[in-house]
């Protein structure tokens, strides 16, 4: 007799994913840099307005190569992903792409929706023709390190430090990672 199997996949996300994605989202960050933001900022991140900025996203993305992933544990979205053409200064247009973003429900972390998603993101750039990806990483995020070069991603050696009031007083720094697309 077999054991039945989780209903858990990663599919684009649609418009009506917005809500869900948001509370990922907020959630995910509020836990995610508690050690890095003050808690007032932290505590104004308004999940409705990250619902509306998702949903514009989602209908009408920037580029046609904008795409949202969610993942999903029967119909609950458990996390979410963007990928998107790079925008760095040194990054070719045509040939590489980035992850923008990968969030996962701290409560369902270990359940293999990060690896989906991250498998789901790569086969999505690929499609898109892309050879290279890149992800920006919080520099004290080892967990997040940890997963990605687990999964084939390394350090390029590319750094930046991100100003997130605008004068100064709440940094963040990042560190990048890539991975080759190219199919043997």
């Amino acid at each position: 007799m077999s054991q039945p199997t989780a209903d858990v996949s990663v599919r684009v996300a649609w418009a009506a994913d917005a809500v869900e994605i948001a509370r990922v989202q907020v959630h995910g960050w509020r836990r995610g840099y508690a050690d890095l933001l003050p808690a007032e900022v932290l505590d104004s991140l308004d999940e409705e307005a990250f619902a509306a900025q998702w949903e514009q996203a989602i209908t009408k993305p920037a580029d046609a190569r904008h795409r949202a992933l969610v993942a999903l544990d029967r119909a609950t979205v458990v996390g979410f992903a963007l990928t998107a053409p790079a925008d760095d200064p040194d990054a070719d247009p045509v040939k590489d792409g980035q992850v923008a973003e990968i969030v996962v429900d701290h409560d369902r972390l270990g359940q293999g929706h990060g690896s989906r998603l991250i498998t789901a993101c790569a086969d999505t750039l690929r499609a898109d023709r892309f050879e290279r990806a890149t992800c920006w990483l919080t520099s004290t995020d080892d967990a997040l390190r940890t997963f990605l070069e687990a999964a084939g991603w390394a350090p390029d050696g590319a750094h930046r430090e991100l100003d997130l009031t605008g004068d100064g007083s709440v940094t963040v720094k990042q560190v990048r990672l890539h991975t080759d697309l190219r199919e043997d």
